[in-house]
């Protein structure tokens, strides 16, 4: 296993090319299960996960290959599998979104419950909700989930629930009401950018999709889709935690082939917690000359604060004079980086579904974990702005997310890089 050796101190500067965005790119490579004829992808990062849900489309009868640094093709070939492989399926809860594809294309589908992050109970019931609507019949016990459809049908469903719309439920619908017969109108569906880049891949494949960006979808269905050649937008949450970093060390990065449009509620967050936030077309130059103010915000679906940056502006905040809070209202459960953080000397506390943050603190190094993708990302903003060396361990959640991260960094300055971690046996050994 791998692990991040990081002396923190060294303000970033430099330029930086944001990747595509990850969850943008998932479940239209997924949506290539539609379509008759190749698919050609550009802008697609070189993640874990999209190895992973290629492996998973592999197995189903989609043949995908790298024909560029970050150009990917995917070619549909007539099959009858619908079991998607256990063992990949497991690793990411994204690929959940093969489920919708499978019921519209070979009436059936097979899949373990999904795995991915630990960030408490996320369940896919409006994403069964949604699916049965249209005339799924599923059954959904642990561990498996069998589905099948001898013809889907549209109706009109609803995908709100407790926490906000579902990003992954709306792909997964929609994508499934692209073939259905008749109309479907999901109302309470996610308005994400991811969601709005997926029915843009959608519509230029054919799919006739009505109300995109909004919170109420109408698809009329078609008798077949064909493949297209799409660019995926950019990962705005990447760019967020590189703004972060920035901020966090008092440097100034410009980020580049970004959309603004989408950081709206980041920048806001950022500059009023004492960043300059400088748009300039599709480039964004974040800086930092004074000292950080206190802020408090509360996570939302899409256009509000989003939930994958809590941990990066927790990381931020924990630099900031006086106290602030983040409220989470998406995953309540996203509170693992705090212990790890305190690591660090952080004064960060839990209150029910809110993080509470006191500061300034003196951060310096340590051996912390990484226990999910976003909390890895905010160790490693902590890591860049401490005193001392971090060790981070749990790399592989960190890779799930950012394309070689730490070369990014040093590019800009930082004092990073990768190695193999010690066996444990060793590393005890000499700290004895």
């Amino acid at each position: 296993m791998d692990e991040m050796v990081i002396h923190g101190g060294r303000p970033l500067s430099g330029a930086v090319h944001i990747h595509g965005a990850k969850n943008a790119a998932l479940p239209i490579m997924a949506a290539s299960l539609l379509t008759e004829g190749p698919t050609v992808l550009h802008r697609v990062p070189r993640l874990r996960d999209v190895e992973t849900i290629a492996g998973i489309l592999n197995s189903l009868g989609v043949t995908t290959r790298w024909v560029g640094p970050q150009t990917l093709r995917l070619v549909p070939h007539w099959s009858a599998a619908y079991v998607a492989r256990f063992d990949l399926v497991r690793q990411m809860r994204g690929s959940v979104c093969v489920l919708g594809p499978l019921l519209a294309t070979r009436g059936a589908a097979v899949l373990p419950q999904p795995g991915g992050c630990v960030l408490g109970e996320r369940p896919i019931d409006l994403h069964l909700k949604g699916l049965r609507g249209l005339g799924a019949v599923i059954q959904a016990g642990a561990p498996c989930i069998y589905a099948r459809a001898d013809r889907l049908r549209g109706a009109r469903v609803s995908l709100a629930g407790p926490h906000g719309s579902t990003v992954t439920g709306t792909a997964n619908v929609l994508m499934a009401a692209t073939l259905a017969e008749g109309r479907t109108v999901i109302e309470g569906a996610a308005c994400e950018p991811e969601t709005q880049d997926l029915a843009a891949y959608l519509s230029a494949c054919g799919a006739r999709i009505g109300g995109i960006g909004t919170r109420t979808l109408t698809v009329d269905g078609v008798k077949r889709l064909r493949g297209v050649e799409h660019s995926i937008i950019p990962d705005r949450i990447e760019a967020g935690t590189l703004a972060a970093a920035a901020a966090a060390t008092g440097g100034e990065v410009t980020l580049e082939g970004v959309r603004p449009d989408h950081m709206e509620a980041t920048l806001e967050a950022l500059e009023r917690a004492g960043a300059e936030c400088r748009v300039e077309g599709d480039s964004i130059t974040v800086r930092r000359t004074g000292p950080l103010r206190p802020v408090n915000l509360v996570t939302a679906p899409y256009p509000g604060f989003p939930t994958d940056m809590h941990p990066q502006l927790s990381a931020l905040l924990c630099l900031a004079r006086g106290r602030s809070t983040i409220r989470e209202t998406i995953y309540p459960e996203r509170f693992t980086y705090a212990g790890e953080l305190s690591r660090m000397g952080a004064r960060i506390a839990r209150a029910d579904a809110t993080a509470v943050v006191e500061g300034p603190a003196p951060l310096h190094g340590a051996a912390v974990r990484a226990t999910d993708l976003r909390a890895g990302a905010a160790l490693v903003v902590a890591a860049l702005a401490a005193c001392g060396q971090t060790i981070l361990s749990g790399v592989d959640q960190v890779d799930r997310g950012h394309q070689c991260l730490e070369e990014r960094l040093g590019a800009l300055g930082a004092d990073i890089c990768r190695r193999q971690a010690e066996p444990a046996e060793r590393s005890e050994k000499k700290s004895a």
